[in-house]
């Protein structure tokens, strides 16, 4: 089994604009021999972005969330102090914690990130990384 990390705008996009992702993506994201997991920090990065209206959700956000994880087949990658300490040895050129703790959940944990950010698939050197273009 493949085990991923899917950043925020992986999750985003495959619920409300999967239009944004390849084919390969998509049946990835599908496949019953993958294991998708979530950071606790995309959560927060959900209800940041519903609470700013760069986002739409069809619910409140955080009803949003909860629905969204009673439905999908996700695992959490939790935060923990491990992941605070590599957060920090991430190379990146920004101090965005929630790409910090990322960055750093797909390191501590040995998951594969799924990401379009251009800055996480350039430093990835302590973690393994999926790019979708």
């Amino acid at each position: 089994m493949n085990k991923y990390l899917l950043d925020t705008h992986i999750l985003l996009w495959s619920l409300l604009e999967e239009q944004n992702l390849d084919n390969k993506t998509i049946k990835l994201l599908n496949s019953p021999d993958n294991i998708l997991y979530i950071s606790p920090i995309s959560i927060w990065e959900i209800i940041i972005l519903a609470e700013k209206k760069r986002i739409k959700l069809d619910n409140e956000p955080e009803t949003w969330v909860r629905n969204v994880l009673q439905t999908i087949p996700l695992h959490e990658a939790p935060l923990n102090h491990e992941v605070a300490l590599c957060s920090r040895s991430i190379k990146l050129p920004h101090q965005d914690p929630a790409d910090r703790f990322i960055a750093a959940t797909a390191t501590v944990y040995d998951l594969t990130l799924i990401t379009s950010d251009k800055n996480l698939i350039k430093s990835a050197f302590n973690y393994k990384i999926l790019p979708i273009a």
